[in-house]
Formats: C-alpha cells, structure tokens, sequence
C-alpha cells in the first residue's frame, strides 16, 4: 500500500491547482470544466509511472505495456475511476445521458467492442511473435489477470466517458460525424504526449497507437454505444499487457 501513499503524495500539488481552477470556473463553462478534468485525468495516469503501478518499453520497436503485479491494488484503481466517473456525470454534465448501446442489442455492442479490440491490438500484438517474452516485460502472474481484466475495463471506462462521451458529444454538435471522430482521436493520442516524450521513451510508436485505438473507439461510440468503445479499449489494454501472446 505504500505506493497508493506514494502515488496520492504526488497527485495532492497538481490536483489542488486543478481543482481551484475548476472551482472558480462558472457552472457554465462546461468546456473549460472538462478541460480541467482531462488534464487531472492525465496527470492521474501518468503519475502511474513513476510509482511503479504500470510500465512500458520499446523493444526492437516493439511496444510492451506491464502493470503492478498487486490485484489488491488494480481493482482499488478500477472501482475509484468508476466513482470518479460518477462524480464528474453528476456534478458537471448530469444532463448528459450515457448512451450504452447506440441503437442496437447489448450483444452487438458487446460484439462490436470485441472485434474492435481485436482490431486495435492486433497491429501491435503481432510483433510479440518474433520478440521473447522476457524482453518485452515478462510473463504476468496468471492470479493477477482477473484483476487486470477488471482494472482495464473500468479503468478505461473514465476515459472513455472523458473523450468518446462528454468531449466527443460536443465536436459532433460543432462538425460534421467524420470530422468529429478524427478529433476525438487526435485529441485523445494528443493527451498521451507527454507519456511518450518525458515519462517514458517510447516516443511516436505510442502516440501511433492511442490514434489507432481512438480512432476505432471514436468510430465505435457513436454507433454501438459507451459499452462498445469501453470494451475495445480496456479489452486492448488488456490484450497488450496480459502476456498472453
């Protein structure tokens, strides 16, 4: 548990800055809200690294994402990006309605988030073939994976919400549906620029891949619904860092 102390020591400076900011923003002002809260989600995120809960590499130009070995604190990270999530629907966008499914069946979103995750990994998972196991992050406890499964899910369901909910449901009022995914996707690998450049070295090969995944997420939201794009995105979290391939 010493690193959730060590974790929140370091948030406490930024969040205090952030959360005075959002404070003082009128209720109106929906947009800078949610600006404030995208960066207190990135910086949330990317704080994870220097504590240890996840960490990335780039072998032979082969991307490789491992998390905490710790399912204790995996499904702690999970459960709070769920109140989070909860928090932030009612106190800034309540009159915002989560659409879960689009127009369809439960099931064919659930079956268009599996083939988007499928779709999303799969450029990056196919490189695992021709690298050794050990040189791209190890091999991962099998007690941990229901933990990580989990983790990914609901972790990544905040920043789904974030950017294919709220921030997307406003480019689509603004421009037109094609122009609004293809920002939506660039926003969201826009906000991975500093994981790429300061805290970790992998540079291009990662902002390549949250377009590629935003991409398909952005595409998937608006047309199967909050479940689907959640689904291909903790799904291809999950993929990548299982150690399954």
């Amino acid at each position: 548990m010493n690193i959730l102390i060590d974790y929140s020591l370091r948030l406490i400076p930024g969040l205090i800055i952030l959360v005075s900011s959002y404070l003082l923003l009128p209720a109106k002002e929906k947009l800078l809200r949610l600006f404030i809260i995208i960066l207190g989600f990135i910086l949330m995120r990317d704080a994870m690294t220097p504590v240890g809960i996840w960490a990335f590499g780039n072998e032979q130009g082969v991307m490789w994402l491992r998390f905490i070995d710790s399912p204790l604190i995996l499904l702690l990270i999970g459960l709070f990006s769920v109140v989070l999530t909860w928090l932030i629907h009612k106190t800034t966008f309540s009159n915002y309605k989560i659409d879960w499914f689009g127009n369809h069946s439960i099931q064919t979103s659930f079956i268009t988030g599996l083939l988007g995750s499928l779709l999303a990994a799969g450029p990056f998972i196919l490189p695992y073939f021709f690298v050794p196991i050990q040189n791209r992050g190890g091999s991962v406890p099998v007690n941990i994976l229901p933990a990580l499964l989990i983790f990914a899910l609901l972790g990544n369901f905040l920043e789904e919400v974030l950017f294919r909910g709220f921030l997307q449901d406003y480019l689509e009022k603004q421009f037109s549906p094609i122009r609004a995914t293809f920002l939506s996707a660039l926003f969201f690998a826009a906000g991975h620029v500093f994981l790429a450049t300061t805290v970790t070295d992998l540079g291009v090969l990662i902002l390549i891949f949250t377009f590629w995944e935003g991409l398909i997420c952005a595409w998937l939201a608006p047309r199967y619904g909050m479940l689907s794009a959640t689904l291909a995105h903790g799904l291809t979290i999950f993929l990548l860092a299982s150690g399954l391939f």
